[in-house]
């Protein structure tokens, strides 16, 4: 297994060069091209990920998120949703990497068989980063009115957050 994981991107670059030269592609080229392409789009996008990132920062640093979990408490109390993975359900349409970082914290401090851990884990891989996704895509085709793709996304997030917190207790019945 060791030797295949070593040799498995090498192996797979070199019959890409092999299949490029077989069907007469200017395989470097092409990748020349490519590459020039990603670095435009690349740079294109850095004001988007500059403005999520930034926000992202202000919105953990300034209290902001615990302002909202403080908010949306009685609410979550009310839905049996612990007051520990609230944060999650909202970091979680904003950044992925954040939602990683919080749900580690759980996991480790209540471990990855607890109820908290079940839940978190679950959060982190059911549903999309919604503000990171928008940024990133609709910044690239250069759609500035994302009104009702925001709606959708932030629905679905909501929708992903409550049924991984079911399924969570439903699985451990709690």
């Amino acid at each position: 297994m060791r030797l295949l994981s070593v040799w498995a991107l090498p192996f797979f670059i070199l019959v890409v060069l092999i299949c490029g030269e077989f069907k007469g592609v200017k395989v470097y080229e092409t990748f020349i091209k490519g590459a020039e392409e990603g670095m435009k789009t690349g740079f294109q996008l850095l004001p988007f990920f500059l403005a999520i990132f930034g926000g992202l920062a202000v919105f953990k640093t300034s209290g902001a998120l615990t302002a909202l979990c403080k908010v949306c408490s009685p609410l979550s109390n009310l839905l049996r949703i612990p007051d520990e993975i609230l944060p999650l359900g909202l970091i979680k349409p904003l950044s992925g990497s954040g939602t990683i970082g919080l749900m580690a914290d759980l996991v480790k401090k209540h471990g990855p068989d607890s109820l908290l851990g079940t839940m978190a884990s679950i959060i982190a891989g059911s549903s999309e980063t919604t503000f990171y996704v928008l940024t990133v895509y609709l910044g690239a085709v250069k759609i500035t009115r994302p009104k009702h793709l925001v709606i959708m996304g932030l629905l679905g997030d909501l929708a992903a957050f409550l049924v991984a917190v079911l399924t969570a207790q439903w699985f451990l019945k709690r």
